[in-house]
């Protein structure tokens, strides 16, 4: 995968997230224990650090909310076993629902995507409810092997994902290219 095809996602390069060995610091949310494996690192995501991280060499991940609790993509992050059935449900119904930007990327772990859905600067709490309103739609249509990102099931700095590995699928409106 190139770095162009990650330009894509529109992630904020100001910081990024580490994977660090051990449980990591355990926090509390809503009732429910997370251990943070990712330690959030105030440097630029450069290019040598993608670099690395697209060679396997260490774990990089990127946080969804951008300054100004606002939100670039909303993203389905699909851990089931049929990932390109997920996809083609999916597509359908991002297109029922007038979505005419998105790209499925591949993750570490074979058979799982990060779907993003390219929905411009969106209020982060809109942003929320939109992933909140898709997740329900598509779980009508086929069994619930995803989780949505943004989301307040999880604690603000657990709103991240790992940077990609491959482009596994995208879609574009024609008039999109020249925006």
């Amino acid at each position: 995968m190139t770095e162009m095809e990650l330009k894509l996602i529109k992630m904020d390069t100001s910081h990024f997230y580490k994977k660090i060995n051990g449980l990591g610091q355990k926090t509390v949310h809503n009732g429910r224990i997370f251990y943070d494996k990712f330690e959030h690192v105030s440097s630029l995501l450069t290019s040598q650090i993608i670099q690395s991280h697209l060679r396997r060499e260490i774990v990089v991940a990127h946080s969804l909310i951008l300054r100004g609790n606002k939100v670039e993509n909303i993203v389905f992050d699909y851990n089931g076993r049929d990932a390109q059935r997920f996809y083609h449900r999916a597509q359908l119904m991002l297109r029922d629902e007038g979505f005419i930007n998105f790209t499925a990327y591949t993750t570490k772990t074979q058979g799982h995507l990060h779907l993003y859905i390219h929905k411009g600067h969106t209020d982060l709490e809109e942003g929320k409810k939109l992933a909140k309103s898709l997740s329900m739609k598509l779980a009508a249509k086929c069994p619930m092997e995803w989780r949505m990102f943004p989301s307040n099931d999880f604690p603000p700095q657990f709103n991240i994902l790992t940077l990609p590995y491959e482009v596994f699928a995208k879609e574009r409106s024609a008039w999109a290219r020249h925006m």
